[in-house]
């Protein structure tokens, strides 16, 4: 599914058919994130993550209503190389920490959607559709303390509008921490992913529409980013 500033969703094709897709064509890594799995209390589809993966030879990370360390066991062992952990975390802190110990902290990816309101950036859960009082990069240091081995940084403002990523917050996210950050909301063009690197200092960039509706592919935008001076993997 794809939508803007996480409403108003649309079906963006099967995830199995997806993901041999984007394997195929380079893609350096998988999310699968089942956004509405924790509204609607139910845990993630472990078949279904049974069928990405075995379409898959990269990466494969995995969230959506994982609450315990037998959830993320039960993931892991249909395929995933990684899980995320969002609404959870925020609920039971303690999970980031139990879930480093028990798989490593290269296992456990924290995903923080936020919302800038009134100049704080606000973390919201349940598909952002629940705000909280956590700031976005108090909330950010603690889960890097318990163990978190990288963070997933969604900016709902900027979710689906194809106007760029969120680089002022992801550049303060990236300077106040030590572990990898995740850029994800807002690509449009190829300039987007050039910028979030270079100006918000992000580790890896997500995106989803431009990639599902072939508004930009994988190899050219690898070549341009290569072009600019970005490492990036060529398959």
């Amino acid at each position: 599914m794809k939508g803007v500033n996480f409403v108003d969703l649309r079906d963006a094709g099967d995830p199995v058919e997806l993901a041999a897709a984007y394997a195929e064509k380079g893609a350096d890594e998988l999310v699968f994130l089942d956004i509405s799995a924790t509204e609607e209390k139910r845990k993630t589809l472990a078949k279904l993550v049974l069928d990405v993966a075995e379409q898959l030879n990269i990466p494969f990370t995995v969230g959506g209503g994982i609450s315990s360390v037998e959830d993320v066991d039960i993931l892991l062992k249909n395929g995933a190389d990684k899980v995320s952990i969002n609404s959870s975390a925020v609920k039971n802190p303690d999970l980031i920490n139990q879930l480093s110990d028990k798989f490593g902290s290269q296992c456990v990816v924290v995903a923080i959607d936020a919302k800038n309101i009134d100049g704080k950036w606000t973390v919201h859960l349940v598909g952002g559709k629940v705000p909280t009082e956590l700031d976005l990069f108090e909330w950010a240091k603690e889960v890097e303390e318990r163990g978190a081995g990288e963070i997933l940084f969604t900016s709902m403002d900027h979710d689906g509008t194809k106007n760029g990523f969120a680089n002022e917050a992801l550049a303060r996210l990236s300077s106040e921490l030590n572990i990898p950050i995740i850029a994800s909301g807002g690509a449009g063009n190829i300039e987007h992913f050039t910028d979030t690197f270079k100006k918000g200092k992000a580790d890896a960039a997500l995106a989803a529409s431009v990639f599902h509706f072939k508004e930009i592919e994988i190899s050219e935008l690898k070549d341009q980013l290569r072009i600019a001076g970005i490492p990036v993997r060529i398959t």
